[in-house]
């Protein structure tokens, strides 16, 4: 843009000039050269813009000269008075000096016409430059800021990715310990093979030793590989809908080979009668059922069966009760001591639901809060024969504040809620008595739980949500460490 303009100073410095250049000799060319500053009365030269002939009625009277707004120039001729002869010397001077003019008027109008054009042409690129400029800025700052964004999102990701390196090599080694318990029973199989056509070269109670020290690294394994972190919940599979607004149902997960019964509890408080179905399909498909008698009512929804008896919080007190279902009879009750009862410390949604009873792959425990822990919830591991309380650990979450809450492999995990919108977003762990915020999608379907336990043998969620049961089944993360096998 720089070009332009210099190029329109340097026309309208040579118009300048040549409108000097005609002001000062115009008068010199036609015989005025005798001009001079006349002495006013006084002595004082008259300084008047006009130029005066010696003789004004025989010459020509240029006054000035001048440029108008548009850079024209513009003289100011005064012609002699008729009279003169038109073949005058100085006449001939004179038009021939008027042509010139007129000529370079004339090329003084080009010479502007063209500036004005490229004035316009220069603002016109002007104006494009500018928005070509901004635009650049605009491409540039946006181009800046999705880098950024991807590169945080990167990050982000790379963060996520980084605590899964140590698990790799976890499994590296995982993968290693299969492979040396594959041979093993490789060459165990070819050891039997042999014994059977050479029976008695080996010694048999060292063969049994080793099938069995064998049988039990695997059986090892393979509890390590039923626990894990959870990291997932599915959508809820609802597999009936009866009862009122709260109750519980489940599974034993201890139950033999192809005992398949669902134990079904209608109810908070002030019922003693629990339904028996003999298998999911019963169940789901129908209403027969055979009907057991408690011997007291229950409180709340935290009941559970576990290897043939049910086990449950009495109404109104911090009593638990063992209940035979084979001998239809109480075959152990015991306090449990401080815990808070008769919805002193129940769940956000109330219900009596002060003690819940819960199962997981390391047995039974009691989920409850006391006065000493301000209220907070108080996790306690039941011997399931005596009830006795094996090991308790206090946590720092408010038994009131938690929706629900459940065990997977020695981990508390709590809902933020019952109602609407709900997630898993707290977990504490007993092997290293810490917890955690975790944030873990929960889909409450039909917006209100009541109960919600976990069972190991199916690896699912049961739910009662509303008049409805639910399952969900759950993703665990898995790692096996190899040292403590």
């Amino acid at each position: 843009m720089s070009v332009p303009l210099l190029k329109i100073g340097v026309v309208l410095s040579t118009m300048a000039m040549i409108t000097n250049w005609m002001s000062q000799t115009l008068p010199s060319l036609v015989g005025l050269n005798t001009t001079k500053l006349a002495a006013a009365p006084g002595g004082i030269p008259d300084r008047s813009t006009g130029v005066l002939p010696a003789n004004p009625e025989e010459s020509w009277q240029v006054y000035s000269s001048a440029q108008d707004s548009e850079g024209r120039c513009i003289c100011t001729v005064v012609a002699p008075q008729q009279t003169m002869c038109s073949r005058d010397a100085r006449t001939k001077q004179l038009r021939q000096l008027l042509e010139k003019v007129q000529n370079m008027t004339q090329s003084i109008q080009v010479l502007d016409q063209r500036t004005q054009r490229d004035l316009q042409y220069v603002e016109k690129m002007e104006i494009q430059l500018r928005g070509l400029e901004t635009k650049f800025r605009q491409v540039e700052e946006s181009h800046k800021q999705n880098t950024a964004k991807q590169y945080k999102a990167i990050k982000a990701k790379m963060e996520e990715l980084r605590p899964l390196i140590p698990v790799l090599e976890e499994y590296k080694a995982d993968a290693k310990l299969v492979l040396q318990f594959k041979e093993e029973v490789q060459n165990l199989t070819s050891v039997l093979n042999e014994l059977q056509e050479e029976m008695g070269a080996y010694d048999y109670e060292e063969l049994q030793n080793r099938v069995s020290n064998l049988e039990e690294r695997l059986r090892a394994c393979m509890q390590k590989l039923a626990c894990g972190k959870l990291t997932g919940i599915s959508d809820p599979i609802t597999i009936k809908t009866s009862g009122s607004r709260f109750g519980s149902w489940m599974t034993d997960p201890l139950a033999p080979e192809g005992d398949t019964r669902v134990w079904y509890m209608d109810g908070y408080h002030n019922n003693r009668f629990v339904r028996e179905y003999k298998s999911m399909g019963d169940f789901m498909n129908t209403d027969n059922f055979t009907s057991h008698r408690l011997p007291h009512p229950w409180s709340g929804t935290g009941q559970v069966v576990y290897n043939g008896s049910i086990y449950f919080n009495k109404f109104q007190s911090h009593i638990i009760i063992k209940f035979d279902f084979k001998t239809s009879s109480i075959s152990k009750s015991r306090q449990l001591d401080y815990a808070g009862f008769n919805n002193m410390y129940h769940y956000a949604w109330g219900g009596h639901s002060d003690i819940d009873l819960m199962v997981d792959e390391g047995g039974l425990w009691a989920v409850y809060a006391t006065n000493q822990n301000a209220g907070n919830i108080v996790i306690s591991k039941l011997n399931p024969n005596t009830l006795q309380i094996i090991k308790s650990w206090t946590t720092n979450h408010p038994k009131r504040s938690a929706g629900e809450a459940f065990m997977i492999c020695g981990t508390l995990y709590v809902t933020n809620g019952y109602a609407g919108g709900t997630k898993v977003y707290y977990a504490f762990h007993t092997n290293s008595s810490t917890y955690e915020y975790i944030d873990i999608a929960f889909q409450n379907k039909y917006s209100h739980i009541s109960m919600l336990d976990y069972n190991p043998k199916d690896r699912a969620l049961y739910a009662w949500n509303n008049g409805h049961q639910v399952l969900y089944n759950v993703t665990l993360f898995h790692v096996i460490r190899s040292e403590e096998l």
